[in-house]
């Protein structure tokens, strides 16, 4: 498997990206400071193989992140360069709370962040790609409680922490996630977004030297996959099989379920950050036709 990794510097991308290399994928990966894994023994053991590839650059840079999908795209041989099919790009772009504020609650700068990123991943996509006949896979990083109808579904506790204390970081995966459903040609319920996370003419405008973003329903592939309020704590799925190899009987770590109005019951409160990047690489892209064009919750 061939990916393109945005946002796995640290995380739910690097755990998750950690684990698809450990399964023999290439991975190739966006990242400001590719320092970031200097004294990371699992993680160097992989750039020296050639299996993880760095590419310096930022999200925020239409340049930067067509150089990424130029790299991830062509493999170096002693032959020369060859053409390489993506077949998964993992969009887990985030930033911690750069500030709290009494009425605004958590602050992130930029405030479109993970909207501005992802328009220039789909802006810079190479024509070859974008109308080859296997379009890579993409998943994006979201999060339980985005839109009317999953906070409706949101704990009651959680209710006014979401739509006040999250309500900076959540608006921005709000814009993230119109930008897909539209370029998947899904049905959109939540409105307008303020042009402070999703520019005017976003449709069809674009930076200088590059296109527009692809038409309507043009990407065929695309999952997004929406968290519960995240932890640090251990991969729980790694413990419960490990626990099945000593003898004990195994249940599900999680739930995994579609999230939206034909959810039934209430969403779960938290989930780890490793549990999440198991159900990505264990879950999701194995079973890619069960959750394919689908909002995908995890909880416990």
């Amino acid at each position: 498997m061939n990916v393109y990794a945005l946002g796995a510097s640290r995380n739910i991308g690097y755990y998750a990206t950690l684990r698809l290399l450990e399964k023999g994928a290439t991975v190739t990966f966006l990242l400001r400071s590719p320092s970031v894994y200097e004294g990371d023994a699992a993680m160097q053991a992989f750039i020296s193989s050639g299996h993880a590839r760095i590419v310096q650059g930022d999200a925020l840079k239409p340049a930067d992140v067509a150089k990424g999908w130029e790299a991830a795209s062509h493999r170096d041989s002693e032959q020369g360069s060859t053409a390489a099919h993506v077949d998964l790009v993992l969009f887990t772009v985030g930033i911690a709370p750069s500030g709290f504020s009494l009425t605004k609650g958590a602050l992130i700068d930029p405030p479109d962040l993970c909207t501005r990123a992802l328009l220039n991943l789909l802006r810079t996509i190479p024509p070859s790609i974008l109308t080859s006949d296997s379009q890579p896979k993409i998943i994006a990083l979201s999060s339980i409680g985005i839109g009317h109808e999953s906070h409706e579904k949101l704990p009651l506790l959680y209710k006014p922490f979401y739509s006040w204390g999250l309500a900076q970081p959540h608006a921005d995966k709000l814009g993230m996630e119109r930008i897909l459903t539209w370029c998947a040609g899904q049905p959109w319920t939540d409105g307008d977004l303020p042009t402070s996370v999703l520019e005017e003419g976003w449709r069809t405008s674009a930076p200088e030297g590059y296109p527009a973003l692809p038409a309507e329903g043009a990407l065929k592939s695309v999952v997004i996959v929406r968290a519960a309020l995240l932890t640090s704590g251990v991969c729980m799925a790694d413990e419960q099989k490990n626990k099945a190899g000593k003898g004990a009987k195994e249940k599900p770590a999680y739930k995994v379920y579609c999230d939206g109005k034909e959810m039934k019951g209430k969403h779960g409160y938290t989930i780890s950050r490793q549990d999440v990047a198991h159900c990505i690489v264990e879950n999701i892209v194995p079973n890619w036709s069960q959750w394919e064009g689908k909002r995908v919750a995890i909880a416990y």
